[in-house]
Protein backbone atom coordinates (compact mmCIF):
# COMPACT_ATOMS: atom_id res chain seq x y z
CA UNK A 1 0.00 0.00 0.00
CA UNK A 2 1.14 3.66 -0.95
CA UNK A 3 0.35 5.46 1.78
CA UNK A 4 2.29 8.40 0.45
CA UNK A 5 -0.41 8.18 -2.78
CA UNK A 6 -3.42 7.67 -0.36
CA UNK A 7 -2.87 11.52 1.53
CA UNK A 8 -2.29 13.40 -1.89
CA UNK A 9 -4.40 11.58 -3.71
CA UNK A 10 -7.84 14.37 -3.13
CA UNK A 11 -9.36 14.03 -6.70
CA UNK A 12 -12.80 13.09 -5.48
CA UNK A 13 -13.05 15.50 -3.09
CA UNK A 14 -12.73 18.86 -5.75
CA UNK A 15 -15.87 17.84 -7.60
CA UNK A 16 -18.07 17.26 -4.77
CA UNK A 17 -17.19 20.85 -2.65
CA UNK A 18 -17.79 22.31 -5.84
CA UNK A 19 -21.72 20.89 -6.40
CA UNK A 20 -22.18 21.89 -2.46
CA UNK A 21 -20.81 25.38 -2.66
CA UNK A 22 -23.03 25.90 -6.45
CA UNK A 23 -26.33 24.10 -4.63
CA UNK A 24 -25.72 26.81 -1.27
CA UNK A 25 -25.28 29.80 -3.74
CA UNK A 26 -28.19 29.09 -5.52
CA UNK A 27 -30.50 28.50 -2.70
CA UNK A 28 -29.24 31.67 -1.13
CA UNK A 29 -29.79 33.91 -4.42
CA UNK A 30 -33.76 32.22 -4.69
CA UNK A 31 -34.39 33.50 -1.22
CA UNK A 32 -33.22 36.86 -2.08
CA UNK A 33 -34.80 37.18 -4.75
CA UNK A 34 -37.99 35.59 -3.56
CA UNK A 35 -38.15 38.15 -0.54
CA UNK A 36 -37.90 40.87 -3.25
CA UNK A 37 -40.34 39.75 -5.78
CA UNK A 38 -42.63 39.06 -2.58
CA UNK A 39 -42.22 41.71 -1.04
CA UNK A 40 -41.71 40.16 2.61
CA UNK A 41 -39.50 42.68 4.10
CA UNK A 42 -41.95 45.11 3.81
CA UNK A 43 -44.00 43.82 6.71
CA UNK A 44 -41.60 43.50 8.94
CA UNK A 45 -40.92 47.15 9.29
CA UNK A 46 -45.11 48.20 10.19
CA UNK A 47 -44.98 47.39 13.53
CA UNK A 48 -47.74 48.62 15.48
CA UNK A 49 -46.72 51.58 18.04
CA UNK A 50 -46.40 51.21 21.63
CA UNK A 51 -48.35 54.40 22.91
CA UNK A 52 -51.23 54.66 25.62
CA UNK A 53 -54.10 57.41 25.82
CA UNK A 54 -56.61 58.82 28.52
CA UNK A 55 -60.48 59.78 27.85
CA UNK A 56 -62.08 61.92 29.40
CA UNK A 57 -66.13 61.95 29.22
CA UNK A 58 -68.23 64.48 29.19
CA UNK A 59 -72.23 64.63 28.52
CA UNK A 60 -72.63 61.07 27.29
CA UNK A 61 -71.87 62.00 23.99
CA UNK A 62 -68.14 63.93 24.31
CA UNK A 63 -65.02 62.62 24.83
CA UNK A 64 -61.54 64.12 24.88
CA UNK A 65 -58.83 61.26 23.87
CA UNK A 66 -55.13 62.73 24.99
CA UNK A 67 -51.84 61.02 23.89
CA UNK A 68 -50.19 60.10 27.51
CA UNK A 69 -47.04 58.59 26.55
CA UNK A 70 -45.57 56.23 24.60
CA UNK A 71 -44.22 56.37 21.02
CA UNK A 72 -45.24 59.55 18.58
CA UNK A 73 -47.25 58.20 15.76
CA UNK A 74 -48.55 59.67 12.49
CA UNK A 75 -52.02 61.14 12.69
CA UNK A 76 -53.05 59.56 9.65
CA UNK A 77 -52.85 56.02 11.23
CA UNK A 78 -55.10 56.50 13.99
CA UNK A 79 -58.78 56.43 13.87
CA UNK A 80 -61.27 56.58 16.77
CA UNK A 81 -63.95 53.66 16.84
CA UNK A 82 -66.85 52.83 19.15
CA UNK A 83 -69.60 55.58 18.29
CA UNK A 84 -70.70 57.18 14.84
CA UNK A 85 -69.71 60.60 15.11
CA UNK A 86 -71.22 63.52 14.80
CA UNK A 87 -68.41 65.68 12.91
CA UNK A 88 -66.23 63.07 11.45
CA UNK A 89 -64.27 65.67 9.65
CA UNK A 90 -63.84 67.68 13.54
CA UNK A 91 -61.54 66.21 15.94
CA UNK A 92 -59.00 64.42 13.54
CA UNK A 93 -55.14 63.62 14.90
CA UNK A 94 -52.93 66.07 13.70
CA UNK A 95 -50.04 65.33 11.66
CA UNK A 96 -47.59 63.70 14.61
CA UNK A 97 -49.62 63.02 17.66
CA UNK A 98 -46.88 62.53 20.87
CA UNK A 99 -47.37 62.84 24.43
CA UNK A 100 -49.69 65.55 25.56
CA UNK A 101 -51.85 65.84 21.95
CA UNK A 102 -55.41 65.51 22.40
CA UNK A 103 -58.40 65.35 20.20
CA UNK A 104 -62.40 66.03 21.49
CA UNK A 105 -64.76 63.88 19.70
CA UNK A 106 -68.61 64.38 19.52
CA UNK A 107 -71.31 61.44 19.28
CA UNK A 108 -74.11 61.98 17.03
CA UNK A 109 -76.13 59.79 20.24
CA UNK A 110 -75.18 59.33 24.06
CA UNK A 111 -72.55 56.22 23.57
CA UNK A 112 -73.28 55.50 27.30
CA UNK A 113 -71.33 51.57 28.01
CA UNK A 114 -69.68 51.72 24.62
CA UNK A 115 -66.28 51.25 24.00
CA UNK A 116 -64.21 53.79 22.51
CA UNK A 117 -60.79 52.40 20.79
CA UNK A 118 -57.79 54.24 19.18
CA UNK A 119 -56.86 52.26 16.63
CA UNK A 120 -53.29 52.04 14.50
CA UNK A 121 -53.14 51.08 10.83
CA UNK A 122 -50.15 50.60 8.94
CA UNK A 123 -48.95 52.81 6.35
CA UNK A 124 -50.48 49.85 3.47
CA UNK A 125 -53.39 49.22 5.47
CA UNK A 126 -52.20 45.23 5.70
CA UNK A 127 -52.25 45.46 9.81
CA UNK A 128 -53.97 47.38 12.63
CA UNK A 129 -53.99 47.24 16.46
CA UNK A 130 -55.82 48.77 19.14
CA UNK A 131 -53.47 50.86 21.23
CA UNK A 132 -55.89 51.82 23.82
CA UNK A 133 -59.72 51.54 24.35
CA UNK A 134 -61.86 52.55 27.04
CA UNK A 135 -65.45 51.95 28.19
CA UNK A 136 -67.89 54.81 28.36
CA UNK A 137 -69.05 55.44 32.20
CA UNK A 138 -73.23 55.27 33.17
CA UNK A 139 -73.35 51.81 31.35
CA UNK A 140 -75.65 48.50 32.75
Amino acid sequence: MKLKQLFTDDSAVSPVIGVILMVAITVILAAVIGSFVLNLGQGVQQTAPQASFSFDYENGTNVTITHQSGDSVNGNQLNTTGATWKYPQSGNWSDTVSAGTSIKKVANSDFTGQTIRVVWTSQNDETSATLSQSTAPGGA
